[in-house]
């Protein structure tokens, strides 16, 4: 099983970065990717990853996958027998995510365009969701595509939501305030 930790000393933030902002890969903070969007704060993704929870095998959709380190720390944890469905909204992140998560010879994850849905209900019931961009209101579609047991961690306005799936309509909601993303698109 592979931690948190060692993810994180596998998958480098550098390999994720356009080549101008490589030299500042090691600092705590967001780094603009392109398009609006950044590639986030590392002590903020630790915590997310651990709120999330994952586990080897797990069947993980990881929503705005922007340069895809998010979807190859997530490839990373889960092994070679789970799998991550990487959801992006810009084309040119999307194919970004997908060669860089080729380059380090990452196959266990699928990459999508957003499309008119929010999330991939026909692949669904997933074991774990990460949002990596915050949503005004809490999108109850993606609960619908999360399995009975299941997690999501969401960022909501300026709150990390941490949201288990207890039974058909019941949740356990934990609030994590103080936080800032980037608006997400859908």
């Amino acid at each position: 099983m592979v931690t948190i930790e060692q993810a994180f000393e596998r998958i480098h933030r550098e390999d994720f970065l356009p080549t101008n902002l490589k030299y500042i890969a090691d600092i705590d903070a967001p780094i603009p990717i392109g398009y609006g969007q950044t590639n986030s704060q590392p002590s903020t993704v630790k915590r997310m990853l651990e709120w999330l929870n994952v586990k080897p095998e797990n069947k993980v959709m990881d929503i705005g996958s922007g340069s895809g380190w998010t979807s190859a720390l997530l490839s990373e944890i889960v092994g070679p027998k789970g799998a991550v469905w990487a959801v992006e909204i810009i084309p040119e992140l999307r194919n970004m995510s997908e060669e860089n998560c080729t380059a380090i010879g990452k196959k266990n994850i699928f990459f999508f365009l957003a499309g008119d849905q929010l999330g991939l209900p026909e692949f669904a019931p997933f074991d774990r969701i990460l949002v990596s961009a915050a949503a005004k209101n809490l999108p109850l579609r993606l609960l619908k595509q999360l399995k009975i047991g299941g997690k999501m961690v969401i960022p909501i306005k300026h709150d990390i939501l941490e949201i288990s799936r207890i039974l058909e309509k019941e949740y356990i909601t934990t609030v994590h305030p103080g936080f800032a993303f980037v608006p997400l698109i859908y």
